[in-house]
């Protein structure tokens, strides 16, 4: 089932940029490309607890489609394939850490429970 392409009419900037990124998960596929470089689909579950499959797969679709991540596949058996963020990911990344750091102050602030990160065992926060 092929989805409506993101093209507006927008309101402003804000707008057609949580357009983009809306939804629980892609921000955090966002930031789990950026600090890993390449992910495989299996890395990326196991980094976002709770994420089920159909969930990551539409999410990252819907980002190849807005071309904020690249996916490449490799003709092997098994397949492998492979996703990165694409220039206009890493921009998009880039701009999402004043938000970040907005969101680790609230955490702080209202002593919010925070998730410990899967690959350090060390907190979100630290």
């Amino acid at each position: 089932m092929a989805r409506t392409p993101r093209l507006g009419p927008y309101i402003c900037g804000i707008d057609a940029a949580l357009d983009v990124v809306s939804g629980k998960w892609k921000g955090l596929i966002l930031w789990e490309l950026h600090a890993h470089g390449v992910r495989r689909f299996a890395e990326l579950r196991r980094a976002l607890p709770g994420v089920s499959e159909k969930m990551l797969t539409q999410h990252l679709r819907q980002m190849e489609e807005d071309e904020l991540i690249h996916r490449t596949v490799y003709a092997e058996v098994p397949p492998k394939v492979e996703y990165t963020l694409t220039e206009a990911g890493a921009a998009l990344n880039e701009a999402l850490l004043p938000l970040g750091e907005w969101g680790r102050d609230r955490i702080r602030r209202s002593r919010l429970e925070v998730v410990a990160d899967p690959h350090t065992s060390v907190s979100a926060t630290a």
